[in-house]
């Protein structure tokens, strides 16, 4: 069992989840909070299985995650 950080959003038409500190790309999505962790839960095993354990070896691992907010001139 590893632990992952999961970012969850809440989109208008429904749930988007991605890990944080895993190699490639993982994105989970469904109609609810839970359905999007239990699917990006599914893509990671997926991930893993599919490209190895070396998607694990990242260089820092991540310690906290933070929501910001800043506005940019555009």
């Amino acid at each position: 069992m590893k632990q992952f950080k999961i970012v969850v959003e809440k989109h208008p038409d429904g749930y988007v989840a991605y890990p944080l500190g895993l190699k490639g790309i993982v994105v989970g999505e469904g109609e609810t909070y839970e359905e999007a962790l239990a699917d990006v839960k599914s893509a990671i095993r997926f991930h893993i299985e599919t490209f190895g354990r070396e998607v694990l070896e990242i260089e820092s691992p991540v310690l906290e995650a933070f929501v910001a907010e800043a506005g940019v001139a555009i």
